[in-house]
């Protein structure tokens, strides 16, 4: 098997997913605790962006982030195709 299609295959389990209760069965078995606390935090950083009420450095003195992880996440959000922070966030 190829790298690729372990990521379809992880891909498509997330999609079997009904609930919010077996997402976080799922994740807290795939990954650490580390791992989703990083994912937390991203998600939280996208949440806080989209906003656009806070700078950088105001997001890094809330969340403990680092700028370059703001960054990065900004960058996610407005800039590369993938464009999944703002496809979940317009829908919730």
């Amino acid at each position: 098997m190829s790298k690729a299609t372990d990521e379809q295959a992880l891909f498509k389990a997330f999609a079997a997913l009904r609930n919010e209760g077996e997402i976080a069965r799922f994740l807290k078995d795939l990954a650490t605790p580390a791992e989703i606390d990083a994912f937390a935090e991203r998600w939280r950083i996208a949440r806080m962006l989209d906003l656009g009420e806070s700078s950088y450095r105001e997001i890094a003195a809330e969340t403990g982030a680092s700028t370059t992880t703001i960054g990065r996440v900004a960058r996610f959000l407005r800039d590369e195709k993938h464009r999944g922070y703002r496809l979940v966030l317009d829908r919730i």
